[in-house]
């Protein structure tokens, strides 16, 4: 197998993930940078990157003809304040409901190039407005005069592993499969691992080999056994022939 370049969303903490594979494949070890830029499937197609985790609302799939995409798991929704603000006065979860007339900040007003996230928490710490976000995001861009709570009553994100589909009948790249197994959590010697199969599949040939050549060289010896035997009762009817043709001469 080879190594492998791995890209992933902030909020993503893929370093268990990591540890495991490479703690399997120390021969192969894996490159992974986070991605805090738009577009990161695009990594897949520029060859930058063979397998990225994306970020999309729960219930669609950033899935087409050329990427395949596995859901993996959902993110908790959190709403984000000045610390002392009137959120900290709710219970969890927060309905939106109950604060939807508040100001919020949205970020797509803050692209990277002007601080992303971590621009859009500071703003929001001046108590000018809320801001929604994975509680995952919220942790990773945690400040200490920001508070946050869990929220309910708005669309959820998922995270999800991606890679470019196989050209024609081509099948998937056993090192992806192997990697999203071990992102599955698969233990080291499931059949469901594609180099567990493919060794298990190889010592299943090797083994029907050796029953084929156990089987031929029994069939060998009891052919010789069944032709010495027709030599020796040959051999003896002669023998025994002998005394009577004597016999009649007399």
């Amino acid at each position: 197998m080879t190594g492998l370049k791995i890209a992933y969303v902030p909020g993503v903490t893929p370093g268990k993930w990591l540890t495991r594979w490479n703690e399997r494949y120390p021969q192969n070890p894996l490159q992974a940078l986070r991605y805090d830029g738009e577009g990161i499937l695009q990594r897949l197609g520029t060859g930058d990157s063979d397998l990225v985790f994306v970020r999309f609302a729960t219930g669609t799939s950033p899935k087409t003809p050329s990427i395949h995409v596995i859901p993996l798991y959902d993110e908790t929704q959190v709403v984000c304040g000045a610390k002392d603000s009137d959120i900290e006065l709710y219970d969890e979860p927060l309905p939106y409901s109950t604060i939807e007339s508040e100001n919020f900040l949205d970020l797509a007003d803050y692209p990277e190039s002007v601080g992303g996230t971590a621009m859009a928490m500071e703003v929001c710490s001046s108590g000018a407005a809320l801001l929604v976000l994975p509680l995952s995001v919220a942790r990773l861009h945690s400040r200490k005069d920001v508070v946050h709570k869990e929220l309910s009553e708005v669309p959820s994100t998922s995270i999800g592993i991606a890679w470019l589909a196989p050209e024609g009948d081509d099948p998937t790249n056993p090192v992806f499969e192997e990697f999203i197994g071990v992102v599955r959590g698969r233990g080291e010697n499931s059949s469901r691992q594609a180099s567990v199969a493919q060794r298990q599949q190889e010592q299943a040939v090797e083994a029907r080999k050796k029953r084929q050549i156990s089987q031929s060289e029994a069939a060998k010896n009891l052919k010789k056994a069944e032709a010495k035997k027709k030599a020796g009762a040959r051999g003896g009817t002669r023998r025994g022939a002998k005394p009577g043709a004597k016999g009649r001469k007399r």
